[in-house]
């Protein structure tokens, strides 16, 4: 079968160029791309000056599958997905019980082949349990297909543990995704340390405490020489430590999430906890500081950092309320929000949320280049619409954008070139 799209506005994150264009796939690969005269093609899609970009590749998605399937299911997730133009989501392991085992990581990857329409690549725990005190069988669970190492947001306190981890890791090729936190200044912290912080009576954590944790992690990855990424970089006050590792040659990427680049601390005024999330907001300051980065490629990667939570544990007091929310389906809309501030284009952006994560893991997706998977996007930048929470596909509704206007909406997403989702 060989698919025709004609009139795209095609975003080549590789190339950093967005124009008109057409682009041919066959047998669920990219086949050709250009501006002359197209081949023919047993199907021609008219995108009508829409745009065409690879699929957004997640890093950080978390499915509540095993343990907490009310919250997320490998069908709702890969259901919002879909619609959110993700075509290839990076799981956690922070489930009930931990993926910390091959069998947990083998059932993981069997439920989600048989209920999510995107790709799923699992991560595994680093270590047992995600408590910090015995490193996993990295080996085997790489054998079983993670494609990374992580405890999530349980930093590995113990550096003697997390030095034979990573040695482990180095000596197998695994890439390790660290939650850069000094744990014990960040315990029990709602907020980011300031004067707006102190006025709302919530505990807080100074912007340091991210900085300490990636001082430590970047000196534990120049001892072993890992495959490191951090998996948000959230404060101006971290860029300069991570710019020096990328300067002195160590394998370190970063990342950071959609809504600390178009939401601040601010946005926590009147104590609705779909705005609590970990690490927690932070100052206007460093979420400029935070594009800039994205924009020079300091900070590599943009994610969701998708994180279900049903109603009961969100509708308590902000400090009592658990952190996280839903973005698989607005991370796409959010991030139109920078293009059309005219703070990053759209290559740039896909660059962040499809390339580079894409070659981190590895992967041929996340470009547009011939012989690279079919897996695409095709949104219209400009269409406004205001989020109505309860029309998400994910099971959880806690999202901070409910009620914002928004624009940038999926028209359909092709994974391995077969169209997934397609709006009404």
């Amino acid at each position: 079968m060989t698919t025709l799209f004609t009139n795209a506005r095609l975003i080549n994150p590789a190339e950093g160029t967005d124009a008109s264009s057409w682009l041919m796939v066959a047998d669920g690969k990219i086949a050709g791309f250009g501006t002359e005269t197209p081949p023919a093609a047993e199907e021609t899609i008219d995108c009508g000056g829409r745009c065409l970009a690879p699929g957004i590749v997640d890093i950080g998605v978390k499915v509540c599958e095993p343990g907490e399937r009310h919250k997320e299911s490998y069908k709702s997730a890969g259901l919002a997905a879909a619609a959110g133009g993700v075509t290839t989501m990076v799981t956690r392991p922070d489930t009930f019980p931990a993926i910390d085992t091959p069998e947990v990581l083998e059932f993981v990857e069997r439920r989600a082949n048989e209920a999510a329409p995107v790709n799923v690549l699992p991560m595994a725990a680093l270590t047992k349990g995600r408590e910090g005190r015995e490193m996993t069988e990295i080996g085997f669970l790489m054998d079983a297909g993670a494609v990374a190492f992580t405890d999530c947001d349980h930093v590995v306190r113990d550096t003697k543990v997390l030095s034979r981890a990573l040695t482990y890791a180095r000596s197998c090729g695994a890439l390790v995704m660290a939650h850069p936190q000094e744990p014990v200044l960040s315990k029990g912290a709602a907020a980011t340390a300031s004067k707006f912080a102190a006025l709302r009576g919530l505990p807080s954590v100074s912007p340091m405490a991210e900085r300490m944790g990636l001082d430590r992690d970047i000196a534990m990855v120049e001892m072993t020489g890992v495959r490191y990424h951090a998996d948000q970089i959230t404060t101006a006050r971290a860029l300069p430590a991570l710019e020096r590792a990328k300067n002195n040659g160590l394998d370190v990427t970063a990342g950071t999430s959609i809504h600390h680049l178009t939401l601040n601390e601010l946005d926590v005024a009147d104590y609705r906890t779909f705005f609590k999330i970990k690490p927690p907001l932070r100052a206007e300051d460093d979420r400029l500081a935070l594009i800039a980065a994205v924009k020079t490629g300091v900070i590599d990667v943009i994610s969701s950092m998708h994180t279900p939570q049903d109603e009961e544990s969100k509708r308590l007091p902000f400090e009592e309320a658990a952190s996280g929310a839903v973005a698989l389906e607005t991370l796409l809309p959010a991030a139109m929000r920078l293009y059309h501030n005219g703070d990053l284009t759209l290559p740039e952006l896909f660059r962040a949320l499809a390339l580079n994560p894409a070659r981190r893991l590895g992967l041929e997706s996340g470009q547009i280049a011939e012989g690279a998977p079919a897996d695409l996007v095709l949104f219209d930048p400009d269409a406004p619409f205001v989020l109505d929470r309860f029309k998400l596909r994910s099971k959880s509704k806690n999202t901070p954008f409910d009620g914002a206007r928004m624009q940038g909406k999926v028209q359909a997403t092709y994974v391995a070139g077969e169209a997934v989702y397609r709006r009404d």
